[in-house]
């Protein structure tokens, strides 16, 4: 009998550079720009071997400017190319808005489709890391708050790869949101160019008494939630959205009318966060089903600390969650 095969890991981070040399190697109208993606890889290595591979027409050092990072991308894909820009942190998006909701987000809209964008646009949200106020923000709620944009926050190695090849060959503009502190995270990941589409949620981890709806890193903690709610009798199901816009509803609709109750959960800002649209779309759609109103749980609102203790306190974490889906139950 042939010996079993081992399933191959990587990190987040070897996900994101393999997508990217992926992309890169299929689509001859593909390149990369941003700050620091060549001759460093990136600040968090995700380009490493880039600049090597496929040089420096392809793989492009830029000016310290996100509105020029980001007009560049709408100009090239207006005119044929399919860009990858790398926005460093996504607090950064402030310095661009103004070329990403009025110029990328409308364009193809405006000409009636006559004009492509595109564009793929990676950037790293999320805190942790006490990098401060700002650089740690989850701001994905601007970006889809804006139509003609898409966007997708990848927990896992596996989807972090299957994302970004989805989003290079998407011919609007998606933003990859992905996460600093689950860079070194490792996870199953196939060797071959494959997608994870865009709009699809996907179960975590089945369960009959409580679905928890979340996204990107808090997918984690759920998780680890789930795991310590089940030691205590409480069957829970984690649903990962993976895609915020458009958002599956279906997915997570048909999970609370199994379970009959909600809890969503986000790192962002509670306040104004996705979790009130998540909530408003499931009360809408499932609410003979609901036992009980839909908890929300997010960060607090106020800047991101720097001291590592206001952080870790500020931080959605799995007792949050496990302490939420015990007052939800009443089982407290």
């Amino acid at each position: 009998m042939a010996e079993a095969v081992a399933a191959r890991e990587l990190t987040y981070v070897g996900a994101i550079a393999e997508a990217a040399h992926t992309v890169l190697a299929e689509q001859d109208t593909a390149f990369v720009a941003g700050e620091d993606v060549a001759g460093a890889g990136g600040v968090f290595g995700s380009y490493r071997g880039l600049l090597d591979a496929y040089g420096e027409e392809r793989v492009i050092d830029t000016p310290i400017s996100e509105e020029g990072i980001v007009g560049l991308a709408v100009g090239a894909a207006a005119t044929g190319l399919r860009p990858i820009i790398d926005i460093m942190f996504m607090d950064f998006m402030g310095e661009c808005m103004d070329e990403i909701a009025n110029q990328m987000a409308k364009m193809r809209y405006m000409f009636g489709g006559s004009a492509t964008l595109p564009i793929t646009i990676v950037t790293m949200s999320g805190g942790g890391m006490n990098m401060a106020a700002q650089h740690s923000q989850s701001l994905e709620a601007w970006i889809c708050h804006l139509p003609g944009l898409k966007v997708v926050a990848p927990a896992t190695p596996h989807d972090a790869k299957g994302l970004i090849i989805a989003a290079s060959r998407d011919d609007n503009p998606v933003f990859v949101v992905l996460n600093k502190l689950s860079l070194r995270n490792t996870g199953e990941v196939p060797e071959d160019s494959y997608e994870v589409p865009i709009g699809k949620a996907r179960t975590v981890r089945e369960g009959s008494d409580l679905t928890i709806v979340t996204y990107s890193r808090m997918v984690h903690e759920a998780t680890t939630a789930a795991e310590a709610l089940a030691e205590e009798g409480i069957d829970t199901e984690v649903i990962d959205l993976r895609s915020l816009q458009p958002m599956d509803t279906e997915a997570m609709v048909a999970s609370v009318q199994k379970t009959h109750r909600a809890i969503v959960v986000h790192e962002a800002v509670r306040f104004g966060g996705l979790g009130g649209e998540i909530a408003s779309q499931i009360q809408e759609l499932a609410f003979d089903y609901l036992d009980a109103p839909v908890a929300r749980i997010g960060a607090p609102f106020s800047p991101v600390p720097f001291a590592a203790n206001l952080e870790q306190a500020w931080l959605p974490n799995a007792p949050k969650i496990v302490a939420a889906a015990k007052e939800l139950l009443g089982s407290e």
